[in-house]
């Protein structure tokens, strides 16, 4: 496999703007994630700032891998769902100004049964993203974690003329208790972006954790091999929210040596 295009997502580092990027770059990593809810939110991003963000960034020689735009519901829940999706949209314009091709965001339990209210509401929504997304240039990742990988396949791959990809989270798929490898498998080609993170099952508190990359459950090496089986190419982001800067720059290591 090509060597990984490894990026930080800049929230977990714990710093301002400028002081995260000089800790990207000081890392290796050779892209950032930024959040659009906490770091640089859309409306701020003028003609301007773009200009300065997209010089210091080619200064340290960094792109911008993905925007995270986490909305508090998901786009099965009715209760303000135009506003979230006007959001969503101002975050993939917001993306496609500084270069990055995805705005990951966990949109929703897809349920199981495709017959559900939850089901056709999640599919109109992804659709209308989607062909937003097609015109502008900017895609909406939809992260794995709350739902086996099967079914957030089936929905992805059910949308028409509309395109949705995932965001491959393996920390999520064990902390949820799903297959990492039936995820993968499932949604293959349609993985935009793979958030580079771990869990473990916790017997004794009887639920999922999330854990420093490379010591949980989710199996790396096969994960990268099954990946390649699809020629996946695009961005491996590190970063466990407050894991800080020592903590991404094991899990940098981690991803390099492999």
């Amino acid at each position: 496999m090509p060597d990984l295009r490894i990026s930080v997502r800049l929230s977990a580092l714990r710093l301002p703007l400028k002081k995260a990027l000089l800790a990207a770059s000081r890392l290796g990593a050779r892209g950032v994630e930024i959040d659009a809810r906490t770091e640089m939110q859309p409306a701020d991003l003028t003609d301007t700032a773009t200009r300065q963000i997209r010089k210091m960034m080619d200064d340290l020689n960094l792109r911008v891998s993905s925007v995270r735009f986490q909305t508090r519901r998901g786009y099965d829940v009715l209760a303000d769902l135009d506003r979230r999706i006007e959001a969503t949209k101002a975050a993939m314009r917001m993306a496609f100004a500084l270069g990055a091709p995805h705005v990951v965001n966990q949109i929703g339990r897809v349920p199981s049964d495709t017959e559900s209210p939850r089901w056709e509401q999640l599919r109109t929504v992804m659709e209308d993203l989607g062909r937003y997304g097609a015109h502008i240039g900017a895609f909406l990742a939809a992260e794995t974690g709350t739902e086996s990988g099967e079914d957030l396949a089936r929905l992805i791959q059910g949308l028409e003329n509309a395109y949705v990809s995932a965001a491959l989270n393996p920390g999520q798929l064990v902390v949820n208790d799903f297959s990492v490898a039936d995820a993968v498998r499932a949604l293959g080609a349609d993985i935009g972006v793979v958030v580079a993170q771990d869990g473990v099952q916790d017997l004794a508190r009887g639920r999922g954790i999330d854990v420093p990359l490379g010591q949980g459950s989710a199996d790396y090496p096969q994960i990268l091999g099954a990946l390649e089986d699809f020629r996946y190419r695009g961005w491996f982001v590190v970063g466990r929210p407050g894991g800080g800067e020592a903590e991404a720059a094991e899990a940098v290591e981690y991803l390099t040596n492999l």
